[in-house]
């Protein structure tokens, strides 16, 4: 065995939250690895690290730090070397990291669709007049009040078996999770479906796995290369890049998708007002290895058609 490569005496640590989906991903990093270096699951070791945002269920992330909430004590323990590399849901993360730290690894993208999910209710379209639907997610809350004002919205936070409990205790009559989180838990079948990207255009990095390392350590940068998907990172890069320019936050409803076509890139992209009052969408095309570039010019032609009070 090469001396560079994680070993059952110096296994490689991968930080995680420790939610289900989180431990699935984190697994998902592991056995990824192992395949590709011919590893034992022995050469690496899952961390758990307690989350303030996993800790705090009663109030919405806006109210209490925002997306840093699900990241920020991970990457302390990264940048210290507690951990050797830090496994995140792609929407979940900032678009600035912390100085010393680098994203640059993806796994290959799952659907990345919103599900529709409710005991007793067929699908979106069918949610009776004055339905209560929760949702801890501010862009799925605007999407649904610009659709649908006659809806009751309420905070739903938690993992994907704690939201389930709330439907099941009446809390609400539907609420809204990711595709690929249901996916990933073998879960699918308590979707009703999913909705369509042209109803309810997703987070930006939905369904995205990344891998966060120290920008120093080139050992670990080039076990990551090995099993990083290029096209997914070509799409996280104008996605995230569109976001970056919207200054995005808890605070900000934003959408937005970009697919590759052949040699091109197309990138997708919805600004809401937090009440779902108004939106102004829009798209753009361009050479693939544009991404960045046209996720900046699309942001500047939303703003732009926005103007300067849009967000109150």
């Amino acid at each position: 065995m090469r001396d560079d490569l994680p070993s059952p005496a110096q296994p490689l640590k991968i930080g995680t939250r420790g939610s289900p989906l989180a431990l699935w991903q984190a697994h998902e990093v592991r056995r990824c690895l192992g395949v590709a270096f011919g590893l034992p699951e022995t050469a690496f070791e899952i961390v758990v690290i307690k989350v303030t945002g996993d800790q705090i269920q009663d109030k919405a992330l806006r109210e209490i730090g925002g997306k840093g909430l699900f990241t920020s004590e991970i990457e302390e323990a990264l940048l210290d070397g507690g951990i050797d590399i830090a496994v995140h849901s792609m929407k979940d993360m900032p678009t600035v990291q912390p100085e010393g730290l680098i994203l640059d690894c993806y796994l290959p993208r799952e659907d990345v669709r919103d599900a529709f999910v409710s005991p007793t209710v067929p699908s979106l379209a069918a949610l009776p007049q004055g339905a209560v639907v929760g949702s801890s997610s501010l862009r799925r809350r605007a999407q649904l009040a610009l659709r649908r004002p006659d809806l009751q919205l309420v905070e739903f936070r938690g993992n994907v078996q704690t939201r389930m409990r709330k439907l099941e205790d009446g809390v609400a009559h539907a609420t809204f999770l990711a595709m690929a989180g249901l996916n990933r838990l073998g879960m699918a079948g308590v979707a009703r479906g999913p909705i369509d990207v042209e109803e309810m255009l997703p987070a930006v990095a939905q369904g995205a796995i990344g891998i966060e390392r120290r920008v120093a350590d080139l050992r670990v940068e080039a076990l990551l290369a090995a099993i990083h998907d290029g096209p997914t990172g070509l799409r996280l890069a104008a996605e995230r890049s569109f976001l970056a320019r919207l200054d995005g936050s808890c605070e900000t409803p934003i959408a937005g998708l970009a697919v590759i076509e052949g040699n091109a890139l197309w990138l997708r992209g919805e600004l809401l007002r937090p009440d779902g009052s108004a939106s102004v969408a829009g798209d753009m095309r361009g050479p693939v290895a544009d991404g960045p570039a046209l996720g900046r010019a699309l942001a500047d032609d939303l703003l732009g058609r926005a103007g300067p009070g849009f967000f109150g």
